[in-house]
């Protein structure tokens, strides 16, 4: 049986079909969602006390140190300590060979004994004399005699005594002793080496009383006084110790055109040691500034920035503000220009945001 078309319908059909297939017809996309706020963490813009400062290279000295040079010449035969050794007050570090100074007390102490012989012999005989005078068996020019024979010997032998004393004395020098509690430092000399007076046998260093010599620029003279603060700081900028000005000098350095401060070390603070190099901040005063945290700033191309929370429709939107900061003080960053008290910069997930991401502040 003969397949019949219904013509008029089938005809539109197929017109349409044509049409959608020359025009590449495609289904609409689905509209994408918003995207999300990313949920960060942001801290106010708050104005806190923000001091003024320069940092200085500074060294730190000891206020008793002593460079151990010997009083007397000799070949050295003994050193009984070691460089960095900790030492007490007396305790003898060298010895210089004293034999030749022994000998020479010994034949004074020899001296010595004789002219004490004679000096109390003569302190026998005056008074034998005397009482012969007093009974008129001698004669007045006897009894002077034997008293000025007295006195003679008495000054011979107390001038002579006080020679073998000096003598003892001088060989107590042939011994090189700490002069008080401190460190010992570098030892140049060796044993057998011939020293004189202006030999440096080694160095004694005191750790307890330290100052940190500042020198401070001559612009800075009108603003030098004492109590100022000082931070006496590491090389990575860390904290050691925390001082005060407390000497400033009279007079301008000429070879650097600067003017010496001091500031006193505590004892607390074992760690610094006698000539190191270190820094020392010193603080001219304080004001209220702008501030935000450190994990709010990044630094990209030499540049500093902060994402701010920025208000947008019904929520908040992340906005990269350059800004220019001072030096931290603890944990924040003082702002100089960029920001107003009050905004609120984002201190999270900052490697993620970017210009108008939308955010969700949550404190």
């Amino acid at each position: 049986m003969p397949l019949i078309l219904n013509t008029p319908r089938v005809l539109p059909v197929l017109v349409c079909a044509a049409a959608c297939l020359i025009a590449g017809c495609k289904s609409a996309p689905p509209s994408q969602p918003p995207p999300q706020a990313m949920p960060v963490k942001v801290a106010p813009v708050s104005l806190s006390s923000v001091p003024t400062s320069d940092t200085y290279v500074s060294t730190i000295k000891s206020r008793r140190s002593s460079t151990m040079q010997p009083q007397v010449d000799g070949n050295l035969v003994k050193i009984f300590v070691k460089s960095g050794q900790a030492v007490k007050a007396g305790q003898v570090l060298m010895r210089i060979d004293p034999l030749k100074q022994m000998a020479t007390v010994q034949s004074q102490q020899g001296t010595q004994a004789q002219k004490k012989a004679l000096y109390d012999y003569n302190k026998i005989e005056v008074e034998r004399q005397r009482k012969l005078f007093e009974a008129g068996v001698v004669s007045r020019d006897a009894y002077d005699q034997a008293n000025q024979a007295f006195e003679n010997s008495k000054a011979d032998f107390e001038s002579n005594q006080a020679l073998t004393d000096t003598q003892k004395q001088q060989l107590a020098y042939y011994d090189i002793r700490a002069p008080f509690n401190g460190v010992v430092g570098d030892i140049p000399v060796h044993l057998g080496d011939y020293v004189s007076p202006t030999t440096v046998l080694t160095t004694v260093d005191e750790n307890a009383d330290l100052e940190a010599y500042i020198y401070i620029p001559t612009e800075r003279a009108s603003s030098i006084r004492k109590g100022l603060p000082v931070e006496i700081l590491d090389t990575a900028g860390n904290v050691l110790v925390k001082t005060v000005v407390d000497f400033i000098s009279p007079q301008v350095d000429n070879g650097l055109q600067s003017i010496l401060a001091k500031a006193s070390v505590p004892r607390t603070a074992d760690i610094l040691r006698n000539q190191q190099l270190v820094k020392a901040r010193i603080t001219w005063s304080s004001a209220p500034a702008p501030t935000v945290p450190v994990l709010a700033v990044s630094l990209i191309g030499g540049q500093t920035f902060v994402y701010v929370a920025t208000p947008k429709g019904d929520g908040y939107v992340a906005h990269q503000v350059p800004v220019t900061v001072g030096e931290t003080v603890g944990n924040t960053y003082p702002i100089l220009g960029g920001l107003k008290t009050g905004e609120k910069v984002i201190t999270s997930g900052l490697q993620f945001l970017q210009e108008g991401a939308p955010v969700k502040p949550l404190g």
